[in-house]
């Protein structure tokens, strides 16, 4: 098996542990940095820990010009706040074919790439996963702790007539871990980040606003555990009504964490015993919340808005995090925004969602 050249925007948690991976497999990762500072210090050699053990030199690109020339294979690694100016900056210099995989995808990203890539002219697979396929935490200097290896990821590729590809590609590149889902519906309600997050960040925020160094598998407690079942049977009544079929809440953990099945909260502790429970953040300012909320939250809201399933607990989600940080994050969103997909009717975005085009 040959090393294929794999460019990844982003030089955070999840890309140098994706990057690590890639390694481990015998690939050739390249890093670059949308900010130009997160690849600082990254030359020469990278050590990763905890579920992979090695030392890697993935190459440094200048810019996206340059990232998106170098490589056969593109992932998006950033949060899903940045995605869509990454996008604007790799697309005018994507290629016919070049494969690009977004990781993982977020409100309709991928057809919001494939808009500005039509306007080029240009035809490519867009590969979107439900989450990430490794977990994470950049450590100070050229480290990267890597919590775990996910045993399953969604994924869906469109158009669809590239899927078969598309999954020979990812298995060649990360090995036999993918689970193909039928288009982008399914993979964005795929993603449970963003419920569990909100439940999780919900029932800690006093600790990350202290900025206390917390185990977070520990402190999903029996009623935060029992918020996050809640908030997941919202999400399951959403792709039944759509007909489509996503994991569970018991499933993703048992499958990303290798856990077995019991409560939530059981299950939690379970990781936190086996020590991949993983650390809560230590900032108000957190992913969990400026990237979950408006990105994740508020399309699961919109979704269930057009099936009249409506997300009670996400819409209050939403409410509450606005109050709290006295912010709109339901307007947020620059993708939905720019792609105004309430305009549509189900039929639109149900096409779109396996062509990759809103028409």
């Amino acid at each position: 098996m040959s090393a294929v050249k794999v460019g990844i925007a982003g030089a955070g948690s999840i890309a140098l542990g994706t990057a690590a991976l890639l390694a481990d497999q015998g690939h050739d990762p390249m890093l670059w940095s949308p900010s130009g500072s997160g690849t600082y210090g990254l030359k020469g050699s990278v050590t990763a820990g905890g579920a992979l053990e090695l030392d890697f030199s993935p190459r440094i690109a200048a810019s996206a010009e340059h990232l998106v020339l170098e490589n056969d294979v593109l992932i998006i690694a950033v949060p899903g706040y940045g995605h869509k100016a990454v996008m604007d900056a790799l697309a005018p210099h994507i290629s016919a074919g070049q494969h690009v995989i977004m990781s993982s995808h977020a409100s309709m990203g991928a057809i919001y790439l494939m808009r500005l890539l039509e306007a080029r002219g240009v035809s490519t697979p867009i590969t979107a996963w439900g989450t990430t396929v490794v977990t994470g935490r950049r450590q100070d200097g050229p480290v990267v702790r890597v919590n775990t290896v996910r045993s399953r990821v969604d994924l869906c590729t469109v158009p669809d007539s590239a899927s078969e590809a598309a999954l020979a590609l990812c298995q060649n590149l990360f090995g036999d871990r993918f689970q193909p889902r039928d288009g982008l519906l399914a993979i964005s309600l795929s993603n449970l980040n963003p419920q569990n997050h909100l439940g999780i960040a919900l029932g800690n925020i006093t600790r990350m606003e202290r900025g206390e160094v917390w185990s977070q598998g520990q402190n999903v407690t029996p009623k935060v555990g029992r918020l996050l079942e809640k908030l997941d049977l919202e999400r399951l009544a959403i792709a039944e009504a759509l007909g489509l079929s996503v994991k569970t809440i018991f499933e993703h953990f048992h499958l990303s964490f290798h856990v077995p099945v019991a409560s939530i909260s059981e299950m939690n502790q379970q990781m936190h015993a086996q020590g991949n429970g993983g650390t809560g953040p230590a900032t108000a300012d957190s992913r969990y919340v400026t990237e979950d909320v408006p990105y994740g939250l508020q399309l699961t809201a919109v979704l269930g808005r057009l099936v009249d399933r409506p997300a009670i607990l996400h819409e209050a989600g939403i409410q509450v995090f606005s109050a709290m940080y006295d912010r709109d994050f339901a307007r947020e969103n620059e993708l939905l925004t720019a792609l105004d997909l309430e305009r549509y009717s189900l039929d639109d975005l149900q096409q779109a969602a396996r062509t990759g085009l809103l028409r």
